[in-house]
């Protein structure tokens, strides 16, 4: 999980990605000490988000500023429809700033009680939330875009080894890449997956369950 960023500051889109941030760490911390129960991501969007709101009104500080919050934001990038899982959008006196959210989340075992698999699909899933965060940025669409991961499958956050295909979308902790061109193929489907930031993996427990956040920073800037 990132360093908690400044929500005391005088500009407004410091605060707002600072509140995502806190927002993340109260929601790990409840899923972990088993106060909220998240099987899926619908459930982890809303329990995240109701946290998220609760904040904002917080971190306002001016009559001019204005924070917004929405979900399943419809969105075109090139010639695709897209959703964006959650969106913050802030404006004061003329500015404006937008934070995309996506969301992941993976259980061994279902709300049902069956065992899941496709780990593969998740890893595979992650990076591809990190690339439609890129191409949002990228497009215009907003001007940051954090993924946020859950899980509760230790051998994804600490394996004992790397040795199939799978892990070329690694998601280990400490794990570094980008930028990044994969089309390692996963569930028998075609994969073209392109990064052009940097990433560092930095995982947390709470419990039983994993965290993530992550967002890519250009390769100038390291």
């Amino acid at each position: 999980m990132s360093k908690p960023h400044d929500i005391e500051t005088g500009d407004l889109p410091t605060r707002m990605r600072g509140a995502i941030s806190l927002a993340w760490s109260l929601f790990a911390r409840k899923v972990g000490g088993g106060l909220l129960e998240v099987h899926k991501e619908a459930s982890m969007q809303l329990h995240f988000s109701y946290i998220l709101q609760q904040i904002l009104p917080l971190i306002t500080f001016s009559k001019s500023e204005e924070l917004r919050l929405e979900l399943e934001t419809g969105t075109k990038i090139d010639s695709s429809l897209c959703e964006i899982d959650v969106l913050l959008t802030g404006t004061t006196e003329g500015l404006r700033h937008r934070i995309a959210v996506e969301l992941k989340c993976y259980r061994t075992k279902a709300a049902s009680g069956n065992l899941r698999g496709a780990t593969d699909i998740f890893m595979k899933d992650v990076y591809e939330d990190l690339a439609i965060l890129e191409r949002y940025v990228a497009c215009g669409q907003v001007d940051e875009g954090i993924a946020l991961v859950m899980n509760d499958l230790e051998r994804l956050v600490q394996p004992k080894k790397k040795d199939a295909k799978c892990w070329d979308y690694d998601i280990s902790h400490g794990a570094k890449f980008g930028p990044i061109l994969l089309t390692t193929p996963i569930g028998g489907q075609q994969i073209n997956i392109t990064l052009t930031r940097r990433y560092v993996l930095d995982w947390v427990q709470y419990g039983t369950f994993w965290f993530l956040e992550a967002q890519g920073v250009p390769p100038e800037s390291e």
